[in-house]
């Protein structure tokens, strides 16, 4: 490991007589190739589990892992670094890293959205053009500084060419890594804010242009003089592809694809293609992955694109891809860049990451963008990615860089990729992040003002069941709603494929045709929320997506729903009606969404559980309120009362009353934090809101509407409240609406509720859901916003109340 500098290594052919025949593989090559394969795998892994909480891509754990073999660490001991990458072995890794490095292009090229990029604003894309100009301009100065820096001083020799290096310095300055971007913004959760689209659509542009600069300009730095050829043969190829191989290739796949009738052998002519064409690109004289991306970018999008990117996306960024960004990493010797005047080194370092920052800022700052927005989209465009590291790659191999040059630069790539995640999280993610506002429950909002209803849903099938439930708001000119529906899209594989696919809804004009699940989903959803906005005029539609994990895809509603100034957010329960009248698991996950949006919610929060509810008329329309007490019912009925408005709807209110042993407070849910007698005090209040409320609702309501009715029902034991719902269910109603409960302090439903299977539903609402209780009404459970989340954890029937009374609204989602 002590001579880092490209080298030659000597194969010794067993048989040399024989072509193709060398010692024997599976005793001698295969053992080496598959230990490093795990070792890099493994490792770049763990890094990456490190890393998670600085939200770094596993570009940097496989740079790491690379890094962690250079002389400073483990490869000053030339035992271990030789037991890893023994001489012998090393041509072998290098072919596969080459081979990862052709299909990561490939994969890059078939993510491309180009109807985005032939569509881009004049803001993204003179914001993309900005970033690269200002960097191409001042990029060779600040190389002529570091070499009279570096020159007079340093241990390490720099590289005697100097024109190939000012031309590699250059562009890995002007390049943006748009997949990298893409992973930084879904992990923050700033992807769909205006930030977000702004930065997504700018460096898509930017990378594009960093294709074409990689394909024009890199020939003349491997090739020299001869290199006016390759570009020019390079550029026949590129149209070539588009205008005479591209049309054959979409009128044979385009029919496979819609029929599904691909079978293994046809995919693998199509594997094959990206090799023919990085051999093709790689004898004109360019670089492989050029062949390779344009033949991605020239395959048609939609089915087809994500059949093969989740086919490949595993092997080749799991397997190949990182042997190549280990290799970037175990050539950055650090020690080099210490040497001499290592002070001035290190602030051309920094010299090289604020050029395209500044230029941006400078760019956005005509466009009346915020001085903070611009920051932080200079940040985000100035990350690298892969191409930076080809080019890094290049450079290396050919020794266009010497080992302080290549240390510098890759120093300043890392570091422009490393802190944007940290310093953007620092800025857009305060602690305190959703200011408190009353209007943000229904209970407390004006009757003539705009209802503000964030609709999420899974699939089309949810999609029409949620308009069903949105219909009985009322939308009137005197009461308004303003409905977001959110289509919610599972992040798998590549993140910046999904999301290219999704910054805008895919058009319905001649020629879009085989697109994906999701965009078809996408289409089908929007097409729906639009008819039903059509038919309502004082209903405004917006149909929104979001790209994200399941895990963390709460974070995405939260910030849309505060975004939006949303008063409720309606969640589709994880079951569906089947053929037989029952109710089954649609997706175990969707029930850890819902709850996970219930704990820290930044607006109230209703669950439809849905029986068919569509296939009822409006015109005549039983809905049954059933209230308890709490916060939760007292919403609950605000939304019950909104819905009376609806003409030909019938209102029926029941109060259950809960007397004698089923009015004992259960003093535990408080007792640790504030004590019994506090518990009993807390209790009253919450009767005494519950009074004022009811008689405002029954004074209003009820004696001036004939089509709204009240009446009370005492309930003294526990067994008593599943009879009674079962009573209720003899008479029969369309769509039952309760309170989700979990601020009752009555010890009977604290026992309930250790028996219930779904708890974001409650006591009751979970009594209504069961298959058991023979319902056929659809159900919409609410919680209120204001008493902070639900607490799905030991303590599954408490929740976090504010110590200042129960109408203050000043608690601060962390």
């Amino acid at each position: 490991m002590a001579n880092t500098m490209p080298a030659c290594y000597e194969v010794y052919i067993t048989n040399p007589s024989r072509i193709w025949q060398t010692d024997k593989v599976l005793k001698t090559e295969l053992p080496i190739i598959a230990f490093q394969i795990a070792f890099v795998v493994v490792l770049s892994r763990i890094f990456f589990i490190i890393y998670k909480p600085l939200h770094q891509t596993r570009l940097i754990s496989q740079i790491s892992v690379g890094f962690l073999l250079t002389p400073p660490l483990l490869g000053r001991y030339t035992p271990i670094f030789e037991f890893i990458f023994p001489v012998n072995g090393v041509l072998n890794v290098e072919v596969l890293s080459h081979l990862g490095l052709i299909f990561y292009a490939f994969l890059s090229g078939l993510e491309m959205n180009l109807d985005t990029i032939l569509r881009v604003k004049k803001k993204a894309a003179s914001i993309a053009v900005a970033g690269i100009v200002f960097p191409m301009v001042m990029g060779p100065c600040l190389y002529a500084l570091y070499r009279k820096i570096y020159g007079s001083h340093g241990v390490f020799p720099l590289e005697e060419s100097t024109v190939n290096a000012y031309l590699l310095w250059t562009l890995i300055l002007t390049v943006t890594g748009f997949p990298v971007i893409a992973h930084t913004l879904s992990e923050l959760k700033l992807i769909y804010t205006g930030l977000g689209k702004a930065a997504l659509t700018a460096a898509m542009i930017s990378d594009t242009y960093s294709w074409i600069l990689f394909t024009l300009l890199v020939p003349f730095a491997i090739n020299g003089q001869g290199a006016i050829y390759t570009v020019l043969s390079t550029l026949v190829f590129i149209v070539v592809c588009i205008f005479v191989v591209r049309p054959i290739i979409l009128r044979f796949m385009d029919n496979k694809v819609d029929n599904d009738e691909w079978d293994d052998n046809e995919l693998l002519f199509v594997v094959m293609g990206v090799l023919a064409c990085s051999l093709i690109t790689d004898i004109l004289g360019a670089h492989g992955i050029v062949g390779a991306f344009v033949y991605g970018l020239i395959l048609p999008h939609g089915k087809f694109a994500d059949m093969m990117m989740s086919i490949s996306d595993d092997f080749t960024g799991g397997f190949l891809a990182p042997l190549f960004f280990t290799g970037n990493g175990m050539r950055l010797i650090l020690s080099s860049v210490f040497q001499g005047n290592w002070p001035l080194t290190l602030l051309i370092i920094l010299l090289l990451c604020s050029l395209k920052i500044l230029s941006t800022l400078f760019a956005s700052f005509f466009f009346g963008v915020h001085t903070k927005d611009g920051l932080a989209m200079g940040l985000l465009l100035n990350t690298k990615g892969a191409m930076a590291l080809i080019m890094l790659n290049i450079a290396w191999d050919r020794a266009i860089f010497s080992v302080p040059t290549y240390a510098v630069m890759a120093s300043a790539v890392l570091l422009m990729t490393v802190v944007v995640s940290p310093v953007i999280n620092a800025v857009y993610r305060p602690r305190k992040r959703f200011e408190q506002n009353k209007l943000k429950t229904i209970q407390k909002l004006r009757v003539d003002a705009e209802l503000r209803i964030l609709a999420c849903v899974h699939n089309t099938r949810q999609a029409t069941s949620m308009i069903s439930i949105i219909e009985t708001f009322n939308a009137t000119r005197l009461t308004p709603i303003h409905v977001f529906a959110m289509y919610l899209i599972e992040l798998t594989g590549r993140a910046a494929a999904l999301v290219a696919a999704h910054i805008e809804k895919p058009s319905s004009q001649p020629g879009e045709q085989n697109l994906t699940k999701s965009q078809a989903e996408l289409e089908n959803i929007a097409n729906a929320f639009d008819a039903f906005g059509e038919a309502y005029d004082a209903a405004r539609i917006e149909t929104l997506n979001v790209v994200s994990s399941y895990a963390t895809i709460h974070e995405d509603i939260y910030n849309s729903a505060n975004e939006k100034h949303t008063s409720l957010i309606v969640l589709p329960f994880h079951k569906q009606l089947n053929s037989e009248g029952a109710l089954e698991v649609t997706n175990v996950v969707y029930r850890d969404i819902n709850q996970n949006v219930m704990q820290h919610a930044p607006c109230s929060v209703g669950i439809f559980v849905d029986r068919d509810f569509g296939s009822i008329p409006k015109t005549n329309l039983r809905i049954l309120m059933l209230f308890v007490g709490g916060p939760d019912d007292r919403e609950a009925l605000a939304v019950a009362w909104r819905m009376a408005g609806h003409p030909g709807i019938k209102l029926s209110v029941i109060r259950i009353l809960l007397c004698d042993e089923a009015a004992e407070v259960d003093s535990s849910i408080h007792a640790e934090a504030r004590g019994i007698l506090s518990s009993v005090m807390d209790s009253e209040k919450q009767k005494e809101l519950d009074d004022d409320y009811i008689n405002s609702f029954r004074y209003t309501a009820v004696n001036n509407k004939d089509y709204i009715s009240y009446s009370e029902i005492d309930v003294h034991t526990g067994e008593d409240i599943p009879a009674i719902l079962n009573e209720l269910e003899k008479n029969g109603c369309d769509l039952y609406v309760v309170g989700q409960g979990n601020c009752r302090s009555s010890k009977v439903f604290s026992n309930l509720l250790e028996w219930c299977e779904c708890l974001e539903l409650g006591v009751i609402g979970d009594i209504l859901a069961s298959n058991n209780s023979g319902s056929r009404s659809s159900l919409l459970v609410v919680q209120q916003y204001g008493y902070g989340g639900m607490a799905f954890g030991n303590n599954l029937h408490q929740k976090g109340t504010n110590n200042d009374g129960f109408e203050s609204l000043v608690v601060k989602t962390e």
